[in-house]
């Protein structure tokens, strides 16, 4: 009887491609892989700790396919098993865990593990750590793959505990990321998104830089689309933009990461640019490409932030006029500098402020989408939504409907809007 194998991932686009590794990798063993949760001999859960709610939900989930699934294995993989490994382990029916490195061996550390009658922790200290290529043949909607060329992070911003965790920066090769991209490329995915824990940092102990990465995706053979992952500020030099404004097949839209829009915060989080300095990074984006959109994430709330320091945030939210913008409430982190800083804010304060800057990003959202209409733009369709109806994305990442059909890109004319959706029309099938 064939074995079932079912994943969940928490957290980033970094686990999601981890998550698929393991997947294809049980697969490869053959074990048959169904969606989750549905019933299956192993469990991978793949955890996140960035913040308070990423643990609870990582062990509420352990918990709850522990309590449902009692005959299963289940493996607890990710940022919080890396952390946290002992206390996983600990957990009913967790036979393997596995934190950042030796995905690859995902399949014989458990089956070791089953045949002994016990359990395994595999997770690798961190210093010294290489990068490792995972293998990832499918990605969602068999239209876009994710792409990971570098792991890890050494910038200790005061709130973030993923260095603890991710590891040291290392990177993909030059070479092999040409390989990967013109791999994705044969096996049909229409847009590539290059993706990273600090993308900023490829490179870094060798002579390749980031822009040498882009630039080799978007050179392989057979790559239509590419899409930058989280990008900081102050990796966007005058050249840097140039750069990127002349791939055409490169998507026009940049998450530029932020944090706050104060100078005061933005110290204290060490974070290492200025409000300025963003803007001036936003400003060269839009220069050489007018039309691009440029997305950005916030943390409300963080220790000492008064009521002054986060109307400078709205104010800047504002000023910026930006396409998207994801907001948090601070989450303390045990081991981050921001966790022993005084005058913490209390958790009402930080809901009212997430929720002002998340209703200022859907105002800005719907006007950014609103000045598409009477525009033609390509878009990627990804599922069907109605009879010959799809949605999919336009390179500045707007969510378009219209008349396509699920791995097409088209030319779409955009006739009107709701909220933040654009409705059109296909004008021409830009490619076959």
């Amino acid at each position: 009887m064939t074995r079932r194998v079912s994943a969940c991932t928490l957290g980033c686009k970094v686990n999601q491609y981890d998550t698929e590794a393991m997947l294809e990798a049980f697969e490869r063993e053959g074990y048959e892989s169904v969606a989750f949760p549905a019933d299956a001999d192993v469990y991978i859960i793949n955890t996140c700790t960035v913040t308070g709610t990423g643990d609870q939900k990582s062990r509420k989930l352990l918990r709850r396919i522990a309590r449902e699934h009692p005959n299963s294995a289940i493996v607890a993989a990710g940022c919080l098993a890396q952390r946290d490994a002992e206390a996983l382990l600990q957990m009913e029916n967790v036979r393997l865990v596995i934190g950042v490195q030796r995905r690859a061996q995902v399949v014989f550390l458990l089956e070791q593990a089953l045949l002994e009658g016990g359990k395994i922790n595999a997770v690798s200290p961190l210093p010294g750590a290489g990068f490792e290529h995972l293998f990832v043949s499918r990605h969602e909607g068999k239209t876009r793959a994710t792409m990971k060329i570098q792991e890890g992070c050494d910038r200790y911003c005061a709130y973030c505990i993923i260095p603890s965790v991710r590891g040291p920066v290392r990177s993909m090769p030059l070479a092999d990321v040409a390989k990967e991209a013109k791999r994705l490329a044969e096996s049909g995915y229409r847009e590539i998104v290059v993706t990273g824990i600090h993308l900023g940092s490829y490179g870094r102990g060798t002579d390749a830089r980031l822009m040498d990465a882009i630039q080799a995706v978007h050179d392989a053979p057979g790559v239509m689309r590419v899409r930058l992952g989280s990008l900081e500020p102050m990796t966007v030099t005058e050249e840097f933009a140039r750069r990127l404004s002349q791939m055409p097949g490169l998507m026009r839209q940049f998450h530029l990461s932020l944090q706050s829009g104060s100078q005061s915060v933005l110290e204290r989080m060490r974070r290492r640019y200025t409000p300025e300095e963003y803007m001036a990074a936003l400003l060269r984006l839009r220069d050489v490409m007018p039309d691009c959109a440029v997305t950005t994430d916030v943390i409300a709330g963080f220790p000492g932030e008064t009521e002054e320091e986060f109307q400078e945030t709205c104010a800047f939210l504002q000023k910026a006029e930006l396409a998207r913008i994801h907001a948090f409430p601070y989450s303390r982190r045990s081991g981050t500098l921001a966790d022993k800083m005084p005058d913490q804010v209390c958790e009402s304060v930080k809901k009212q402020r997430t929720a002002k800057i998340l209703e200022i990003g859907n105002k800005l959202e719907c006007a950014f989408v609103q000045k598409m209409i009477g525009t033609q733009c390509s878009v990627l369709f990804e599922e069907k939504v109605g009879d010959n109806l799809s949605e999919g994305y336009s390179g500045q990442y707007v969510r378009v409907r219209a008349n396509g059909r699920p791995g097409e890109i088209c030319n779409v004319q955009i006739l009107r809007t709701e909220g933040a959706l654009a409705l059109g029309e296909v004008i021409d099938q830009e490619v076959k």
